[in-house]
């Protein structure tokens, strides 16, 4: 598993770790919604406040960085393809999470989620490398401090997401010798819990931002909370 953040300019890395892997599936946390609307870019979908408060923050986000927002998505398929591996789309449908995430939140967690999210549009790009930072040094309590600010959030937007992407990936894996998941890296640790007892190896988002790139001579065979996942 490769873990990724949606804003960060680390698509020549994920080529780089799919064309040294050569596996037979490159499976993208996206739903088919999702996969179509980054592959034609179009931002006048109509979707909720809320999705539209990530999506502008993350945008935001991501140009600070030099990139597009799930731009290591597309070069996850573009190296599939380059390799002649299949893609699978493993993410739950955006829609339905939003809408069962939306109806079991309480008054109290919709209050603090759209005023964070309204906040989040003036963040900067040193506030995403603190929250980056604190998240990498104490994943698990920032996991946890999450599910006591937002248990709702939690539970579908983490918890039932890393169960479906990881019985995609078993089902997949039960089918084809070596395969190799991109997802948000919040959801690495919760998704190997889930698989076990798979084998897993995992890269993780830290790694990936500091790896060098790789030589030009091989080029030709080698790849808050709401980023990560």
């Amino acid at each position: 598993m490769v873990g990724v953040g949606h804003v960060f300019a680390i698509s020549d890395r994920v080529k780089d770790i799919i064309r040294a892997r050569h596996p037979e599936v490159v499976c993208l946390e996206l739903d088919m919604g999702r996969y179509a609307a980054l592959l034609s870019r179009d931002e006048n979908r109509p979707v909720p406040l809320q999705y539209r408060l990530l999506a502008y923050f993350q945008k935001r986000m991501a140009k600070q960085y030099g990139t597009e927002v799930g731009h290591e998505m597309v070069a996850a398929a573009e190296a599939a393809s380059e390799i002649g591996a299949k893609v699978a789309l493993i993410d739950m449908d955006a829609a339905t999470v939003l809408t069962r995430m939306w109806s079991r939140m309480t008054m109290r967690e919709r209050f603090k989620l759209l005023t964070g999210s309204v906040m989040g549009l003036f963040a900067s790009k040193e506030m995403v490398e603190r929250e980056v930072e604190k998240y990498e040094q104490q994943e698990e309590s920032y996991l946890e401090n999450l599910a006591d600010q937002f248990p709702s959030v939690k539970q579908v937007l983490i918890d039932d997401r890393n169960q479906h992407m990881a019985d995609r990936i078993r089902k997949i894996a039960s089918e084809h010798q070596d395969v190799l998941a991109v997802i948000g890296d919040g959801h690495i640790q919760g998704v190997s819990a889930c698989l076990t007892p798979l084998e897993v190896e995992t890269h993780r988002l830290k790694d990936i931002r500091n790896a060098e790139p790789a030589p030009a001579a091989t080029s030709e065979y080698t790849a808050s909370y709401w980023y990560r996942s």
